[in-house]
């Protein structure tokens, strides 16, 4: 039973493209996706740094994410914030519009078994359709979407400023990995290390459902992307005590 996958890294050492040929997610669609804002992250030599990173809306106040999006200057995932600021931005297809929410970030609870994390938000978010989190894995030769706000140049300075997308194949699914390659809208679309946290989701009749979590991929290549698996036999009491309730996986 799987409730969560996580991508695991594949030899990307620097940001690209934001779902490198991906396309531009139409007007308020895929509104569950949220792009996490760090200021003031602390580095090596008492220095600091912003980033960003992707996510998914849900519960009202959680948002699934990659467990590295919170590490402490050591390089460790934390159960905290550790920016001196940290704010998730819900419902916002393109980011130099006012809609959806802007809410800050007061918790972190880390997964155990994945580099996948669950943030609290400071409030509710109550009408925005959740993400439901599905509880078996795609299988090969299904396909799946990706969104995330990655970085629209080779360049930190250039931050995303709309929600991009793509879809998958899914090739392979083993007891630890699930490999995928891309799809639409072109062959060799593929995430980027600044997509981390984005959801890979099923897009079913009743709805989309959640089945992986980006954590690392490789930019502008066919490349397969590999996904670690978290089982969600040791998290549903813990996703239960932290408010995600059990409707929401299927």
């Amino acid at each position: 039973m799987v409730a969560l996958l996580a991508v695991a890294p594949v030899g990307v050492v620097r940001p690209a493209f934001a779902i490198a040929h991906g396309e531009n997610a139409p007007a308020d669609h895929y509104r569950f996706s949220v792009r996490l804002t760090m200021i003031g992250l602390p580095t090596a030599g008492h220095g600091a740094r912003d980033s960003s990173c992707s996510g998914a809306l849900v519960a009202p106040r959680w948002v699934v994410t990659a467990g590295h999006c919170f590490r402490d200057a050591a390089g460790r995932r934390v159960s905290r914030p550790v920016a001196r600021r940290t704010t998730a931005m819900i419902g916002r297809t393109d980011l130099s519009r006012r809609d959806g929410h802007e809410v800050e970030v007061v918790g972190v609870r880390q997964a155990d078994t994945a580099d996948v994390a669950l943030v609290e938000l400071a409030a509710a978010v109550t009408d925005i359709p959740l993400l439901r989190i599905g509880t078996a894995p795609p299988a090969a030769g299904e396909v799946v979407r990706l969104t995330g706000y990655g970085l629209t140049m080779d360049d930190e300075s250039a931050p995303a400023s709309r929600l991009q997308t793509g879809q998958f194949v899914v090739d392979r699914v083993g007891d630890s990995v699930l490999e995928t390659s891309g799809r639409a809208p072109k062959p060799d679309t593929s995430p980027c290390p600044h997509d981390s946290g984005g959801p890979y989701f099923q897009e079913r009749p009743n709805g989309p459902v959640l089945v992986a979590v980006l954590v690392a991929g490789r930019s502008g290549s066919a490349m397969t992307a590999q996904l670690g698996v978290m089982r969600v036999t040791e998290e549903i009491d813990a996703l239960t005590t932290m408010g995600v309730p059990r409707s929401l996986r299927l």
